[in-house]
């Protein structure tokens, strides 16, 4: 059974949190709507600190660091699993993350995380917002 998550207007960090638990136990788990997540913090710090771990990169032996939204979510996710074991790469394998709804997932019923939800938040940037600093091509 695959989960849908809609991240719409959740906390990155506490959602990837709570996928990375829930993919180390086996649940296989699509993210929809990732452009709508949401950072904490004011925008011009979260936006630099995106923009130094894109540039601390070497084009040829990295780190890569991704630009599009989707991507830099499962990257966030990937920080969490224990990614150097054979556990964490099949957990890793497990998360599908896409922006906007697919097809083939709009019918189903999509799941909110109560706990990683935004409420009373003044300072925030999307990660439609991070993915155009940093020069992403996908709206």
């Amino acid at each position: 059974m695959v989960a849908v998550i809609d991240a719409e207007n959740h906390i990155a960090g506490r959602l990837a949190s709570i996928i990375a638990k829930r993919l180390l136990k086996g649940e296989e788990i699509v993210v929809v709507n990732a452009e709508k997540i949401v950072i904490t913090g004011e925008r011009a710090s979260v936006l630099a600190s995106y923009k130094q771990k894109r540039d601390c990169g070497n084009v040829k032996s990295g780190p890569f660091f991704p630009r599009r939204a989707d991507l830099i979510m499962k990257r966030t996710v990937r920080g969490m699993l224990p990614w150097q074991t054979t556990s964490g790469k099949d957990a890793y394998r497990r998360l599908k993350v896409y922006v906007g709804v697919p097809k083939e997932f709009a019918d189903l019923q999509k799941e909110k995380v109560d706990v990683a939800i935004k409420t009373g938040l003044t300072q925030y940037v999307t990660l439609s917002q991070v993915a155009e600093f940093l020069g992403s091509k996908v709206k």
